[in-house]
């Protein structure tokens, strides 16, 4: 087999670290692997495998004939028979289709408001479907809204995995104190609900003033992204620090205690894989595929209801209770190593795509 991920970015999200992870892994699975990034590079080159084959196409417009057939020439020259399309860029790989028509092409679903499908565009999905060999989800939700809205084909649920960190020569430094910073590694979007991370934080401060939070992830410089910073500001909130995207995560994980996720939806987020591989305890809310993960008070902590109440009692009993951590960073760390290991998911998909 010969396997091509398509991703519009390079910036550090959840569907784009994926590509990634993908393109990564296959390399000493299959005859050939690649990556094509479609409009913009990013953070994430740096973690690119440099035995996976890279294109950039530097597309600038929804339908660019330009990049469609150099796209369509690295496809011949490579002899590639799979395009596995991450997020949007399946209408690219739906035009490939159109020029090529034995290659196999695949659409991987990151939708992350998966609890709000009713409201989700749809109408292109669902025109481009029949033209898709297989459509790989993150949750069981999208798999349901994928059979019955768009009526496609060969849906499959996978869940996200995470492997190694190729060695990048970032060194970020996390502020405040060794051994009480609480990290968010999310994107500055408003599905990630920082709001209520900050109501947590400001009540936080007057019981625990020495724990500090981190949020590490890609800032928009958006409206969103200036209601957190003037909500840090005007609250002095003084615990509270923000980095933007970081490519060495696991030297900033090596730096945190616990690990948190407020979200409204997710699907199965790889932050929390990552904070597992990292034996952190986490406290997360109750969204997505994370209860299909998370065991309350086994290997997490889970909010229910996005309630900030509840969530700040549960942080107070974590930073109070040592204990309490490591085992729950323990076990987490075997449901990570158990479930959503590289080779365990790269056999599934393997097999899947034989199948089809």
């Amino acid at each position: 087999m010969r396997i091509a991920q398509i991703i519009d970015s390079l910036e550090s999200g959840g569907a784009e670290r994926m590509a990634v992870n993908y393109a990564n892994a296959l390399e000493s699975e299959i005859e050939f692997s690649g990556i094509v990034v479609t409009r913009k590079e990013g953070v994430l080159l740096n973690q690119i495998s440099p035995s996976v084959s890279y294109l950039f196409l530097n597309k600038k417009r929804q339908i660019d004939f330009k990049a469609l057939f150099t796209l369509r020439s690295y496809v011949l020259k490579n002899k590639i028979t799979h395009i596995h399309a991450h997020s949007t860029s399946f209408f690219l790989a739906f035009l490939l289709k159109l020029t090529l028509p034995r290659i196999k092409i695949i659409r991987h679903d990151h939708y992350g408001q998966s609890e709000f499908l009713e409201t989700r565009p749809h109408l292109v999905l669902k025109l481009t479907a029949f033209f898709f060999n297989g459509v790989i989800v993150v949750n069981q939700n999208l798999k349901r809204w994928s059979e019955k809205k768009i009526k496609a084909k060969n849906v499959v649920y996978f869940p996200n995995f995470v492997v190694e960190d190729i060695t990048v020569t970032e060194n970020t430094v996390l502020n405040g104190l060794e051994g009480k910073r609480i990290i968010c590694l999310a994107n500055l979007r408003a599905q990630k609900n920082h709001a209520l991370l900050l109501e947590v934080a400001q009540k936080l401060s007057s019981k625990h003033p020495d724990w500090s939070f981190h949020l590490v992830g890609k800032d928009f410089e958006d409206n969103y992204s200036k209601e957190i910073k003037q909500k840090i500001y005007k609250e002095k909130l003084n615990n509270v620090f923000v980095y933007g995207s970081r490519q060495d995560i696991s030297n900033v994980l090596n730096q945190a205690t616990i690990g948190v996720l407020v979200s409204k939806s997710e699907g199965l987020p790889v932050a929390l894989l990552e904070y597992g591989q990292f034996k952190k305890p986490v406290i997360v809310t109750n969204v997505g595929e994370i209860p299909f993960v998370i065991e309350h008070r086994n290997n997490g902590l889970i909010v229910p209801d996005l309630n900030a109440e509840i969530f700040y009692d549960l942080l107070i009993e974590c930073i109070e209770n040592s204990s309490l951590r490591i085992g729950l960073g323990d076990r987490l760390f075997e449901t990570i190593s158990d479930r959503f290991s590289k080779k365990t998911i790269i056999k599934k998909y393997l097999n899947w795509l034989h199948e089809i």
